[in-house]
Parts: C-alpha cells; structure tokens; sequence
C-alpha cells in the first residue's frame, strides 16, 4: 500500500469521510489520553458523516463515546495471550468484513497485533497512533514493540514520541506523522466554569475556604512522581509555608502495594491532613480551577503531558518534569525567554527543586499570576486545540482510504 508522508496534511477531510466507516480499538475506554482521544476522534468522525466504530472490551468513558456519534463494538481487546490473539484477529477480520470497514486504527500494542493482522487478511488500510514511550531493551520487546510503527501512517503524539519512533524503528520515519494531544478549548476554559463545580470538589476533598492547593493528578504507580511531591511538601512545611494542601488525585489501578507506600510516606513527613489522596477525578476543569499550582514530578519520560497542556489552558500554573515530552508543552527558560514562561521545568527526582518552583507560585502577585494564565492560554490555543488534531488525523484517514481505493483499482 502506498504510504502517506509526514506533515501531508489540507483542509476538507472532513467532507470526504462522509460515509465512510473507521475502526479504531484499544484494549479499554477508561481514563487516559489515548482513551480520550479514542472518544474525540470518533466525535470528529460522527460530525463529518462517518461511521465511528471503537473494538473494546468496556470502560467508564462508553456511555460518552456512544453520546457524541460513537459506535461501541464489544471486543475483547486487552488480552496479551497469543492464542487468543489469534484467534481475535480472525474475529476482527470479520467484523471488518460485515461492518465495511475502510480503515483500522490501532492505539495500543496487543491489539494493534490483532488489527495489524485482520487488516493483512482484508487489505484495509491500517494505522497506529505512538501514545507511549513503550521502553524496550531486549530484541524481544522492541520487536513486540514495533507494531506501534508498521501502520500505513503512524501518528507520533510528540516530538518526543517521534524521536524515539525514528531511533528504534527507522523504517517508519518517512510515514510518521507528529500530532499532539487536543484539547477540548470549551470544556478547559474559566469562561462560564460554575463556581459551584469548584465548591464541590473543594468540599469533597476537605479543603478549607483559605487553604491553597497543589495538585498532582495522575494515575498513582511510582514513576508519576507522587513520592517527589510527597517530600517537596515536606520541605516547604519545615521553611513554614502554611495553608497549602497537597491533592493526589488518580486511580491506583490495584497497585495497593504502592498506596501503602505514599500513606506511610505521608505519616512519616507528618503530613496526614495536608497531602490527600482522593482517588479518580472525573470534573478535571473544576479540578485545576481549584489548584494554585499543578505538579507534574514524573521520574520516567512522559510520551505527552495532557494534564499540563489542560492546566495551562485553565490559566493554573505548571511544574513539570524536564524530560520527555511534557517540557514540549510549557514555555520555561532556558528553551523560552523568561517574559514568555508559561510554567516552570524541574530536573526529575529532585522535590529541592519541586519545592522551589512551587513557592515561587504560591508568592505570586495577582498581577503576575494573571499574566501568566493569559500567556498559557494562549499558548495551548496555538498549539494543542482539539480541532486541529481531529482535522490532522481526519487527513490522514481520508488520504489513506484514497491511496487504498486506488491500490484496489
């Protein structure tokens, strides 16, 4: 099939969608950027006139995906059992045959397996989009790995995530495409944000009306960095910053092990009461109106930084980890000019640091804090609006799905 270059994008895939029926599956639909890209995209497809069909087994995000035009095909996408993959892949095959599919979309590795295959067996244009770093050392996982790359086009969800596509799987480059997480510009903005909204997280989390709050909202597992903030609180309680909670906001996903580990972290510092763990947060706008500050202490590379970029478009100000992707989506010094910042970056692993920039926040001026917000807002409107990347990927399907008729032909 005839390959799609990078950056081959123009205006009108929309109208040549009309009609035309898309698959994409991923092993779940809960919380995640994949997974909500998963559900903007299949809007996107909805709104153009096509048929936006999503294979996964479940998820709290269904009901959404099948509100805005989406279409759920139950499908047992998770499983990582060669067998059954196999046996999925026959499955799938079908499914492209019954439901005329005229392209699959794959969004995580074990089903991307499965699509990759069904799509050989029906000669259906088939894609991938790189949502993670996916680290692999050994031939074997690099191998398994690389199916992320061997899409008729692949989409890179950063520059980051392009870099490490072109490194390990050089055959792809010339077919990688970099479109960065969208976000919804409505649903992120103060503008007509209910007050109310706020209160109610405010109560539920047991904040009191004076107390400031840092946020740090990620799924909980080590690598988020929960235990840098954890010590960064520390540290700025001995210097006598009061009045501040600290929110650990995410799902713990059944790692009960590590969740042990941040309470004792907790008690230990002598934190109880002022650094919360309060699980899911489904309101995320509400969430980062209420916050001061957002943390982002990741100690591994971020393949994006979604809750960053959402911040920012909140106007609330962003700490992040230097590394990876997430610095892609703040302007700090040195990469941008101290009158430009629109958030600070931090060396990982370092809650010295973590301290530092966050007390710088928390003695910000209105004046300045206000000036801050704007250029975030408008940083995030020029980059990472959800219209351009449903448009930039509607591209790539409408050209994909030509280039396959034409190949037919």
């Amino acid at each position: 099939m005839r390959q799609i270059a990078r950056g081959a994008f123009e205006t009108g895939a929309q109208s040549r969608l009309g009609g035309q029926t898309i698959l994409q599956i991923i092993p779940r639909l809960d919380a995640g950027g994949a997974e909500r890209t998963t559900i903007d995209i299949a809007a996107a497809l909805a709104e153009a006139g096509a048929h936006a069909l999503v294979a996964t087994e479940g998820g709290r995000l269904i009901s959404e995906l099948q509100a805005k035009g989406g279409i759920w095909i139950p499908f047992p996408a998770s499983t990582k059992n060669p067998l059954a993959m196999a046996m999925n892949s026959r499955r799938l095959a079908k499914i492209i045959k019954s439901e005329n599919v005229d392209l699959v979309h794959a969004r995580s590795r074990a089903p991307a397996w499965v699509a990759l295959e069904a799509s050989r067996k029906t000669k259906t244009p088939f894609m991938t989009t790189y949502h993670g770093s996916y680290s692999g050392k050994s031939s074997l996982k690099l191998l398994y790995n690389s199916v992320m790359a061997r899409g008729d086009a692949v989409i890179a969800n950063s520059a980051y995530t392009a870099g490490l596509i072109a490194k390990n799987y050089p055959f792809a480059k010339d077919r990688t495409a970099i479109i960065h997480r969208g976000t919804d510009l409505r649903l992120f903005s103060r503008n007509g944000l209910d007050p109310a909204r706020v209160q109610r997280l405010r109560k539920a989390w047991n904040v009191g009306p004076e107390e400031r709050i840092i946020l740090l909202a990620a799924r909980l597992t080590a690598w988020k960095g929960q235990k840098v903030l954890i010590e960064a609180a520390r540290l700025l309680a001995e210097k006598g910053v009061t009045d501040v909670r600290y929110i650990l906001a995410g799902d713990d996903q059944g790692r009960a092990g590590y969740v042990r580990e941040l309470d004792e972290a907790i008690q230990k510092a002598g934190l109880e009461g002022i650094v919360s763990r309060v699980g899911h947060v489904s309101d995320m706008p509400a969430a980062l109106a209420a916050a001061t500050a957002l943390a982002v202490p990741s100690t591994e590379p971020e393949a994006f930084g979604r809750s960053a970029v959402e911040a920012q478009a909140m106007g609330t100000p962003v700490v992040v980890t230097d590394l990876g992707a997430v610095a892609e989506t703040v302007l700090s010094p040195p990469r941008a000019a101290k009158e430009k910042r629109t958030g600070w970056t931090i060396a990982p692993n370092d809650p010295h640091a973590l301290a530092e920039a966050l007390e710088n926040i928390l003695s910000m001026g209105a004046a300045a804090r206000d000036a801050l917000a704007e250029r975030g807002r408008a940083h995030v409107e020029n980059s990472f609006g959800l219209e351009r990347m449903c448009a930039h990927t509607l591209e790539i399907y409408a050209r994909l799905i030509e280039h396959g008729a034409e190949d037919r032909n």
